[in-house]
Protein backbone atom coordinates (compact mmCIF):
# COMPACT_ATOMS: atom_id res chain seq x y z
CA UNK A 1 0.00 0.00 0.00
CA UNK A 2 1.33 3.39 -1.04
CA UNK A 3 -0.57 5.29 1.52
CA UNK A 4 -0.46 8.95 0.02
CA UNK A 5 -4.01 8.54 -0.65
CA UNK A 6 -4.53 7.13 3.03
CA UNK A 7 -3.39 10.68 3.71
CA UNK A 8 -4.73 12.45 2.02
CA UNK A 9 -8.21 10.74 2.76
CA UNK A 10 -7.40 11.59 6.45
CA UNK A 11 -6.95 15.43 5.95
CA UNK A 12 -10.13 15.40 3.91
CA UNK A 13 -12.21 13.56 6.34
CA UNK A 14 -10.54 15.26 9.24
CA UNK A 15 -11.93 18.99 7.92
CA UNK A 16 -15.01 17.71 6.67
CA UNK A 17 -15.58 15.98 10.42
CA UNK A 18 -14.11 18.85 12.17
CA UNK A 19 -16.57 19.92 15.25
CA UNK A 20 -18.40 16.64 14.89
CA UNK A 21 -18.55 14.33 17.95
CA UNK A 22 -19.07 10.71 18.56
CA UNK A 23 -23.06 10.00 19.65
CA UNK A 24 -23.09 11.07 23.62
CA UNK A 25 -19.33 11.62 24.17
CA UNK A 26 -16.60 13.59 23.98
CA UNK A 27 -14.84 12.16 21.29
CA UNK A 28 -13.83 13.44 17.93
CA UNK A 29 -15.78 11.77 15.48
CA UNK A 30 -12.65 11.47 13.27
CA UNK A 31 -11.73 9.16 15.42
CA UNK A 32 -14.21 6.29 14.27
CA UNK A 33 -13.11 6.58 10.33
CA UNK A 34 -9.53 5.97 11.84
CA UNK A 35 -10.64 3.03 13.60
CA UNK A 36 -12.44 1.54 10.76
CA UNK A 37 -9.39 2.40 8.07
CA UNK A 38 -6.99 0.86 10.77
CA UNK A 39 -9.45 -2.55 11.04
CA UNK A 40 -9.34 -2.24 6.81
CA UNK A 41 -5.08 -2.03 6.80
CA UNK A 42 -5.36 -4.80 9.86
CA UNK A 43 -7.08 -7.14 7.56
CA UNK A 44 -4.59 -6.33 4.44
CA UNK A 45 -7.85 -3.90 2.18
CA UNK A 46 -6.75 -1.92 -0.81
CA UNK A 47 -6.02 1.39 -0.69
CA UNK A 48 -8.85 2.15 -2.20
CA UNK A 49 -10.70 0.41 0.45
CA UNK A 50 -8.97 2.49 3.77
CA UNK A 51 -9.95 5.83 1.71
CA UNK A 52 -13.93 5.02 1.16
CA UNK A 53 -13.54 3.44 4.64
CA UNK A 54 -11.87 6.77 5.88
CA UNK A 55 -14.33 8.42 3.85
CA UNK A 56 -17.05 6.59 4.69
CA UNK A 57 -19.66 9.15 6.76
CA UNK A 58 -18.53 12.03 5.07
CA UNK A 59 -21.28 12.18 2.21
CA UNK A 60 -23.73 11.26 5.24
CA UNK A 61 -22.65 13.59 7.79
CA UNK A 62 -21.23 16.85 6.04
CA UNK A 63 -21.62 18.83 3.22
CA UNK A 64 -19.27 16.84 1.05
CA UNK A 65 -20.59 15.30 -2.21
CA UNK A 66 -20.28 12.51 -3.94
CA UNK A 67 -18.23 14.62 -6.78
CA UNK A 68 -16.16 15.85 -4.38
CA UNK A 69 -15.47 12.67 -3.64
CA UNK A 70 -14.83 11.05 -6.84
CA UNK A 71 -12.63 14.75 -7.92
CA UNK A 72 -10.12 14.38 -5.20
CA UNK A 73 -10.56 10.35 -4.85
CA UNK A 74 -11.72 8.64 -7.69
CA UNK A 75 -14.54 6.84 -9.06
CA UNK A 76 -13.86 3.43 -7.48
CA UNK A 77 -13.90 4.93 -4.10
CA UNK A 78 -16.45 7.84 -5.32
CA UNK A 79 -18.87 4.05 -5.58
CA UNK A 80 -17.59 2.45 -2.32
CA UNK A 81 -18.76 5.55 -0.61
CA UNK A 82 -22.19 5.83 -2.40
CA UNK A 83 -22.66 2.45 -1.46
CA UNK A 84 -21.70 3.07 2.08
CA UNK A 85 -24.09 6.36 2.27
CA UNK A 86 -27.91 5.78 3.80
CA UNK A 87 -29.77 7.63 0.82
CA UNK A 88 -32.55 9.23 2.64
CA UNK A 89 -31.71 10.39 6.10
CA UNK A 90 -35.47 11.17 6.58
CA UNK A 91 -37.07 7.99 6.27
CA UNK A 92 -37.60 6.11 9.81
CA UNK A 93 -34.49 4.06 11.52
CA UNK A 94 -36.22 0.85 10.71
CA UNK A 95 -36.43 1.40 6.86
CA UNK A 96 -33.11 2.44 6.83
CA UNK A 97 -31.27 -0.13 8.88
CA UNK A 98 -33.54 -2.91 7.27
CA UNK A 99 -32.61 -1.24 3.63
CA UNK A 100 -28.95 -1.49 4.74
CA UNK A 101 -29.04 -5.08 5.27
CA UNK A 102 -30.90 -5.91 2.80
CA UNK A 103 -28.07 -4.14 0.10
CA UNK A 104 -25.51 -5.99 1.90
CA UNK A 105 -26.83 -9.35 0.77
CA UNK A 106 -25.52 -8.24 -2.65
CA UNK A 107 -23.09 -5.63 -2.05
CA UNK A 108 -19.74 -6.21 -3.75
CA UNK A 109 -17.13 -8.14 -1.21
CA UNK A 110 -14.88 -4.63 -1.14
CA UNK A 111 -18.29 -2.53 0.03
CA UNK A 112 -19.63 -5.76 2.50
CA UNK A 113 -15.72 -5.88 4.17
CA UNK A 114 -15.43 -2.00 4.51
CA UNK A 115 -19.04 -1.62 6.13
CA UNK A 116 -18.24 -4.53 8.34
CA UNK A 117 -15.30 -2.73 9.38
CA UNK A 118 -17.66 0.12 10.17
CA UNK A 119 -20.00 -1.74 12.66
CA UNK A 120 -16.85 -3.56 13.92
CA UNK A 121 -15.99 -0.45 15.31
CA UNK A 122 -18.94 1.05 16.77
CA UNK A 123 -19.84 -2.60 18.44
CA UNK A 124 -16.53 -2.40 19.84
CA UNK A 125 -17.21 1.36 21.10
CA UNK A 126 -21.09 0.38 22.20
CA UNK A 127 -19.26 -2.76 24.39
CA UNK A 128 -16.62 -0.40 25.55
CA UNK A 129 -19.60 2.30 27.18
CA UNK A 130 -21.52 -0.57 27.90
CA UNK A 131 -19.16 -2.21 30.28
CA UNK A 132 -18.67 1.17 31.91
CA UNK A 133 -22.36 2.45 32.07
CA UNK A 134 -23.91 -0.70 31.53
CA UNK A 135 -27.89 -0.54 30.64
CA UNK A 136 -28.04 3.41 30.92
CA UNK A 137 -25.53 3.61 27.66
CA UNK A 138 -28.80 2.55 25.71
CA UNK A 139 -30.56 6.04 26.47
CA UNK A 140 -27.82 7.86 24.01
CA UNK A 141 -29.72 5.81 20.94
CA UNK A 142 -32.15 6.82 19.19
CA UNK A 143 -33.59 3.52 19.48
CA UNK A 144 -33.66 0.96 22.72
CA UNK A 145 -31.04 -2.26 23.06
CA UNK A 146 -34.12 -4.51 21.71
CA UNK A 147 -33.68 -2.62 18.41
CA UNK A 148 -30.35 -2.28 18.73
CA UNK A 149 -29.68 -6.08 19.00
CA UNK A 150 -31.88 -6.54 15.88
CA UNK A 151 -30.08 -4.58 13.82
CA UNK A 152 -26.99 -6.08 15.35
CA UNK A 153 -27.93 -9.50 15.03
CA UNK A 154 -29.15 -9.35 11.08
CA UNK A 155 -25.65 -7.49 9.91
CA UNK A 156 -23.73 -10.42 11.53
CA UNK A 157 -26.22 -12.71 10.06
CA UNK A 158 -26.05 -11.49 6.38
CA UNK A 159 -21.98 -11.10 7.36
CA UNK A 160 -21.42 -14.71 8.10
CA UNK A 161 -23.69 -15.79 5.13
CA UNK A 162 -21.83 -13.89 2.77
CA UNK A 163 -17.70 -14.86 3.83
CA UNK A 164 -15.93 -16.27 0.88
CA UNK A 165 -12.18 -15.67 1.56
CA UNK A 166 -10.04 -16.34 4.92
CA UNK A 167 -10.35 -12.23 5.25
CA UNK A 168 -13.94 -12.35 5.11
CA UNK A 169 -14.91 -15.10 7.15
CA UNK A 170 -12.18 -14.02 10.19
CA UNK A 171 -13.80 -10.09 9.95
CA UNK A 172 -17.37 -11.51 9.79
CA UNK A 173 -16.19 -13.61 12.54
CA UNK A 174 -14.64 -10.99 14.76
CA UNK A 175 -17.80 -9.02 14.33
CA UNK A 176 -20.23 -11.87 14.82
CA UNK A 177 -18.49 -12.62 18.37
CA UNK A 178 -17.84 -8.41 19.12
CA UNK A 179 -22.25 -8.78 18.70
CA UNK A 180 -23.03 -11.74 20.74
CA UNK A 181 -20.76 -10.39 23.49
CA UNK A 182 -22.44 -6.97 23.81
CA UNK A 183 -25.99 -8.30 23.21
CA UNK A 184 -26.09 -12.13 24.05
CA UNK A 185 -23.51 -11.79 27.10
CA UNK A 186 -20.93 -13.85 24.86
CA UNK A 187 -22.38 -16.65 26.13
CA UNK A 188 -22.97 -17.93 22.46
CA UNK A 189 -20.72 -19.50 19.79
CA UNK A 190 -19.87 -17.62 16.37
CA UNK A 191 -21.95 -18.65 13.93
CA UNK A 192 -21.04 -20.04 11.00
Amino acid sequence: MKNEQVFQAIEFATQAHTGQFRKGTELPYILHPLGVAEILIEYECSEEMVVAGILHDTVEDTPVTLKDINENFGVRVANMVAALSESDKSDSWENRKQHTIDYLKSASIEVLLISCADKLHNIRAIQKDYEKYGEALWSRFNRPKTKQSWYYQALAEVFISRAESDTSKSLFSEFQLEVDKVFLDGTTEIRR
